[in-house]
């Protein structure tokens, strides 16, 4: 609140300090640097605002305003109407806003280059010319030139889809309800068929319960497992090293949908573990059957564990050959025994050093989709609404907006899990030491 403050006050001197060339770009773009002799940059700058000025004049004004209707003319194939596409008119809008930002930003730039522009003269000092200020752009502001293109790229192919995706929860679409329908803001009308609505309630709330029992067990049972083959690789008594290494590494390079359907065929009726069972005099098992439900989540466990682990090792490897063994030989010295050493050593050190890729596993474990999709994709059961009991939250998400046109719950999940991940994620970082004590281990 008082840098808000600060800055209002600072803007108000400005406004009361600044000269007639200053007031001129208020207006037009640009003629306060063609004034002061910098045609190049004012012309440009007036170009831009000619453009963006066009662009709202012809249709921009039409996609704010179809942002807030989301059409009025429904399309009629009989009738040869062609009426409103509420989808594309929600994209469209959300690309003027988008403009409207980059309008404010560079009207912004103007009105703070100008105003430099006086302040140099009021000191006597020459102003640079177009082509000194270019090169600038090559030197001291390089970081301007080499970000440009990427943060253009970042608004049109991150930010326009993922606000999409986040107004798209706020909206009815889907369903029998997509163009030529028209699309309606239903504000948090999604939200709560999720919590409330028998249809979706229910199955929301027991798949959320595993998702998040699933993220934690995972991320603990894989981290710990890697960290567990770093150490035992470490020890001096470990005979060809190099080879231990390379054979996880090997189920690291496979790519992941291969190993998952090789573990769906192993654990198949026709598989090689109930072919065993069988000639064993047993009676095969359906491990991933309609009703094996624990078991088939232990197999998720144990796939996620043989595709996850090895990236944790390599990690942990690097990690632990930057520790201090002067601690260990310290410790030894003071009697401490091998558990209170990994337990007051090791573990603060790995911790401090792993605690952003642990929140980072623990966000892909949440929306892991593909365990489950290629280990039991495709089963509805009874109880859930288009889900399974081995369903995560990106699973049901697929299964109600791809397979069943639920695009609206689909979208209202998926910032959900957004939430989710992003409060938990947040408050451990800010609570680990990796924050906290960050100067700890340097």
């Amino acid at each position: 609140m008082i840098v808000l403050k600060q800055k209002i006050k600072k803007f108000g001197e400005c406004c009361r300090d600044s000269s007639w060339q200053v007031r001129l770009s208020a207006v037009f773009m640009g003629g306060g640097q063609i004034c002061y002799g910098r045609p190049a940059k004012g012309i440009l700058l007036l170009f831009a605002e000619i453009s963006i000025l066009t662009y709202f004049i012809t249709r921009g004004w039409r996609d704010i305003q179809g942002f807030f209707t989301l059409g009025t003319q429904k399309g009629d194939a009989w009738l040869g109407i062609e009426g409103d596409n509420s989808v594309v008119m929600l994209l469209m809008g959300i690309f003027a806003w988008i403009v409207i930002g980059v309008f404010i930003a560079l009207y912004r730039l103007n009105l703070k280059d100008v105003y430099h522009m006086q302040k140099r003269k009021e000191q006597g000092k020459q102003l640079l010319t177009f082509r000194e200020e270019a090169a600038q752009l090559l030197d001291k502001k390089f970081y301007v030139t080499v970000l440009v293109l990427p943060v253009i790229g970042v608004c049109i192919f991150n930010i326009l889809p993922i606000v999409f995706m986040i107004l798209i929860a706020f909206t009815n679409y889907g369903g029998d309800i997509v163009p030529p329908e028209l699309v309606d803001w239903v504000g948090f009308d999604n939200f709560k068929k999720l919590a409330t609505l028998s249809q979706f309630a229910p199955t929301f709330f027991k798949i959320l319960g595993w998702n998040l029992v699933w993220a934690f067990i995972s991320t603990v049972l894989n981290y710990f497992a890697g960290l567990g083959l770093a150490l035992l690789l470490d020890k001096k008594c470990v005979k060809g090293k190099a080879f231990w290494r390379a054979f996880p590494i090997l189920a690291y390079a496979i790519p992941g949908f291969i190993t998952l359907m090789a573990f769906k065929f192993m654990f198949s009726y026709g598989g090689p573990i109930n072919q065993m069972i069988v000639a064993n005099g047993g009676t095969a098992i359906g491990f991933l059957d309609l009703d094996a439900k624990w078991t088939a989540r232990l197999i998720g466990f144990l796939v996620n564990c043989w595709i996850s682990v090895p990236s944790i090792m390599l990690l942990a490897t690097g990690y632990l050959s930057n520790r201090d063994v002067t601690l260990y030989e310290a410790a030894r010295i003071d009697g401490a025994s091998r558990w209170k050493q990994f337990q007051k050593i090791t573990m603060p050190f790995m911790l401090f050093s792993t605690t952003p890729v642990l929140l980072g596993q623990f966000t892909g474990n949440f929306n892991n989709f593909g365990i489950f999709y290629f280990l039991r994709g495709g089963l509805y059961l009874d109880g859930y609404f288009l889900a399974s009991d081995t369903d995560l939250l990106i699973n049901w998400l697929y299964n109600l907006s791809i397979d069943n046109n639920y695009y609206c719950i689909g979208a209202a999940i998926s910032l959900i899990i957004f939430m989710i991940t992003s409060v938990i994620s947040l408050m451990v970082y800010i609570k680990s030491p990796s924050y906290r004590e960050e100067d700890t281990f340097q």
